[in-house]
């Protein structure tokens, strides 16, 4: 779902127009580890595609937080994309984020390259280096101190995005502190040449920033404060200045909770065990008015091209529907 950002500024929800506005493009997000089964999520991504929305993304977490039970279990992140792969045809995929600690780097590097040829070329690889010590422990996966993890990530990055960019014909070594390929045929290719776009978020000061300049095509920011993601998105420009780069694409995460009247806020709010008034302020909730309002405040504050919408109650899917008709043509 794309839409002029240029307009905010002529419409008065940010004053000045930055210079990063172009088309904004909104995401739905799914946190199926809450409880979500595969037939949910097929229903949630087809759905998403017939109202327009740019691309539908999903988390990658074996385990429910905030006292879900979780049914009827969790679903893996890249199975799932692959099915959704073959039961749509135009709606973007990927995940915010693949989890580093969960798989090696040669396997992942097949499995995404895989699930972008099923669909033609629309994967987007969103990679992070795990946090959540609960579901390691519940699933048996090792789960090493941060210090660790952060160094598996670098690696894990450059392992992927090497093996997806090495021309066919050659061969991919790679010896690191971690992991050790030689003379990989790197294979197979994925459909995006040279390679998926890859998406890295999170908000520390400098190893983060300076490994997005190296691979990311996008930084992400999850539940933050405009000021707070202005800044780290600023960080993230430095570090790409300093590589040498252009300016990555920004976008942001933020839970959607959006209603007709305040009755219908308050229902939607109490269906996810939130309070509308802590959903006003952390997120993107309220009547059409407030939410759209809110979203020309992020657009002018963050010069954000991509809005990744959190709908959590993926039984409500009358309200991305809503969505898609009423706050998107306000844009």
């Amino acid at each position: 779902m794309r839409y002029d950002n240029t307009r905010i500024g002529r419409r008065g929800y940010g004053g000045r127009v930055t210079a990063t506005s172009g088309p904004l493009r909104l995401r739905v997000f799914t946190e199926p580890q809450q409880g979500a089964d595969y037939t949910d999520l097929l229903a949630a991504a087809q759905r998403a595609e017939a109202a327009g929305y740019d691309a539908f993304f999903r988390s990658d977490h074996y385990l429910p937080m905030g006292g879900a039970d979780g049914m009827p279990g969790p679903t893996d992140a890249w199975i799932t994309l692959a099915g959704l792969a073959r039961e749509t045809s135009t709606i973007r995929l990927g995940t915010l984020m693949t989890a580093i600690t969960f798989r090696l780097p040669g396997p992942t590097a097949i499995a995404v390259a895989q699930v972008d040829r099923m669909s033609g070329g629309r994967v987007e690889f969103g990679v992070g280096s795990g946090w959540y010590a609960d579901e390691h422990t519940a699933y048996g996966i090792p789960f090493p101190d941060l210090g660790e993890r952060f160094e598996r990530y670098a690696e894990q990055l450059a392992v992927i995005t090497g093996l997806w960019r090495t021309p066919e014909g050659e061969t991919f070594t790679h010896t690191g502190k971690h992991y050790r390929l030689t003379d990989s045929p790197a294979l197979p290719k994925p459909a995006q040449s040279p390679a998926p776009p890859v998406i890295i978020g999170g908000f520390g000061a400098k190893r983060t920033p300076r490994l997005a300049a190296r691979h990311a095509d996008e930084f992400n920011l999850p539940f933050a404060s405009m000021d707070d993601s202005a800044a780290q998105f600023a960080r993230v420009d430095a570090a790409c200045a300093a590589a040498g780069r252009t300016p990555l694409e920004r976008s942001v995460a933020q839970v959607v909770c959006v209603g007709r009247d305040d009755a219908e806020v308050a229902r939607r709010a109490a269906a996810i065990g939130r309070e509308p008034a802590e959903l006003r302020a952390n997120g993107l909730a309220g009547t059409v008015e407030e939410v759209t309002d809110k979203i020309g405040r992020w657009v002018d504050r963050t010069g954000i091209s991509k809005l990744y919408l959190q709908f959590l109650d993926l039984s409500d899917l009358d309200h991305l529907d809503f969505v898609a008709a009423e706050v998107a043509p306000r844009l």
